[in-house]
């Protein structure tokens, strides 16, 4: 039998390395980093022509990259979001493109919550001042301003897994929560993004980057929230205008921001947001898990099987294409 050969695009830890280990037998495995190092470009593009699978992470995935890929017959992400592949050049070339609904769930619920405490109790400021000796909080506006999860309404914007997650465990808290999402879905607590902007004390985004939500939260939108409000972004950095939040948070009318995600990821060094002390920070690894990536590489290689016993593949977002049968 001939090996299965998928590209994994990224550097496996030796959990990693251990849970795929049993497979190699007929999943020959090649990894390669996502960063844009000639290294690591050079590995890419040299594995690519001979891949039958792609594990896809983060880095994009144009349509050249998919037309070098002469094998090609799946792009399997390790995730939901399919925004950074090129899902149009995959249905012209017959390549399927599946992903994993629901597979970081847990871990990216967690991570909004802990990106509500850390940006609402300003975790970053204190954790400096008493690094640097500071001692006892000497801030008036400390007690002022904190707040209690429990004592806010939470708005999310989104119903899907996550955003659904994330509402279960603030109202554990004591949150009041609101949703929205396309249309009204008969809840009680649906509101329409203007009034979930307006009622809300905390934001959370849970949408996909389509063309409808690109830039959802622009001036005007960021504007009705409350200038004591803070905003979370576990979903797409394009959701949100990016220029238009640094002029909220730096003008007084939001109050502080934690973001996982970005307009343009990597983050460049000279991004306005790195400069405020009202924004928590981290780099899209909310999901990022040995719980998820469990569950990820328990997908991934369960549709290599099927891809290779010629089975339907789970999961898809194209079309469904005639797979070869066998290896």
């Amino acid at each position: 039998m001939v090996a299965l050969k998928v590209l994994a695009h990224f550097v496996p830890g030796d959990k990693v390395l251990d849970f795929v280990a049993p497979e190699s037998d007929w999943l020959d495995i090649r990894w390669c980093a996502e960063d844009d190092s000639p290294e690591a470009q050079a590995a890419f593009y040299r594995e690519l022509p001979e891949a039958d699978v792609i594990w896809h992470v983060l880095r994009p995935l144009s349509g050249d990259d998919l037309r070098l890929g002469k094998r090609l017959r799946l792009v399997h992400k390790l995730g939901a979001g399919v925004n950074t592949i090129d899902v149009q050049t995959a249905i012209e070339r017959g390549i399927a493109v599946a992903n994993m609904p629901g597979a970081n769930a847990p871990s990216v619920a967690e991570g909004t919550v802990l990106l509500m405490l850390a940006a609402m109790r300003r975790l970053p400021a204190q954790d400096r001042a008493i690094r640097q000796g500071a001692g006892w909080p000497t801030d008036p506006e400390l007690s002022e301003t904190v707040r209690d999860i429990g004592s806010c309404t939470v708005g999310l914007i989104g119903y899907g897994n996550i955003a659904q997650r994330v509402g279960r465990i603030v109202a554990a808290m004591g949150a009041t929560v609101l949703h929205t999402s396309t249309r009204d879905d008969g809840r009680p607590d649906w509101r329409s993004l203007p009034e979930l902007l307006s009622e809300s004390d905390i934001v959370s985004l849970h949408l996909p980057l389509t063309a409808q939500t690109h830039h959802l939260l622009g001036r005007e939108a960021l504007g009705r929230m409350k200038p004591s409000a803070v905003l979370v972004n576990t979903s797409r950095g394009a959701v949100v205008d990016e220029s238009a939040l640094v002029d909220a948070l730096r003008g007084g009318r939001l109050a502080a921001a934690g973001l996982d995600v970005f307009d343009a990821e990597p983050v460049a060094a000279d991004n306005p947001l790195l400069g405020l002390e009202n924004v928590v920070l981290t780099p899209h690894v909310t999901w990022c898990t040995v719980d998820t990536m469990r569950r990820y590489l328990t997908e991934a290689v369960a549709n290599c099987r099927r891809l290779r016993d010629g089975e339907p593949l789970a999961h898809l977002v194209t079309p469904v294409v005639n797979q070869p049968t066998g290896c």
